[in-house]
């Protein structure tokens, strides 16, 4: 099906979830935890939820229409971090004794932000276009192909720019690639164990709308931005 009016209520959602997922990913990133003896961000829980709404969006609304959530996402991300940078800057009130905390929990996100806004700006692109070419390349076959090929493209340059951007210089070398290389991987399993679900969440947001989007003669830059 060419591409069509999907700005409906469902595809708000779906933007709005995207949005959501991110930001409290990029918050809770803040805190490093230990999971089998490897060392991971805390976002790992949920970041991952991020790219599988990517692939719904993608598969079923198209190229173009996905990425107003990478960009709404990189928005949001900035605006996060200019408001948390003003709101640690502010003067605390004189009874309030929790500055301290306030600051160590969120005082390293404009960081974090950044690393994160970089990462999924060049990491999403790379998922949804990957996406939709395996989709023409497949004609529209093998769902689970696509999403986790893509999964693999976008997830190898989303890791390792923000690993390398949020946590270069505080954490030794050896543990920085060991986070890179034990990020990616979670992440791609965590795709391949959801790709029963992400199939199923593909087929009832098709049979909803009523749309099966082909990019055909679709131009794969970042700035092709869908905005009907």
């Amino acid at each position: 099906m060419s591409e069509q009016n999907k700005g409906t209520t469902l595809f708000v959602w779906l933007i709005g979830i995207s949005v959501a997922t991110t930001l409290i990913a990029n918050i809770i990133a803040a805190k490093l935890m230990v999971v089998g003896g490897l060392v991971l961000p805390a976002a790992v829980i949920l970041f991952p939820v991020t790219y599988i709404l990517s692939d719904v969006l993608t598969e079923v609304y198209g190229y173009r229409q996905s990425m107003i959530a990478v960009w709404l996402n990189g928005i949001t991300n900035g605006l996060m971090m200019l408001f948390f940078g003003f709101a640690i800057a502010c003067p605390p009130a004189p009874i309030w004794d929790g500055s301290d905390a306030f600051r160590a929990v969120l005082g390293t996100t404009p960081r974090i932000a950044v690393a994160s806004m970089v990462a999924y700006l060049a990491g999403d692109y790379l998922n949804s276009a990957s996406l939709s070419a395996i989709k023409r390349k497949t004609h529209g076959r093998h769902l689970f192909l696509r999403t986790i090929g893509s999964t693999v493209i976008g997830q190898a340059a989303d890791t390792g720019l923000f690993i390398v951007i949020a946590f270069a210089g505080s954490v030794p070398g050896a543990v920085l690639s060991q986070m890179i290389w034990a990020q990616y991987v979670w992440k791609v399993l965590y795709e391949v164990i959801a790709s029963p679900l992400t199939s199923v969440v593909v087929g009832w947001v098709k049979r909803v709308e009523g749309i099966d989007t082909y990019d055909e003669n679709v131009t794969y830059s970042p700035f092709n931005v869908g905005m009907s």
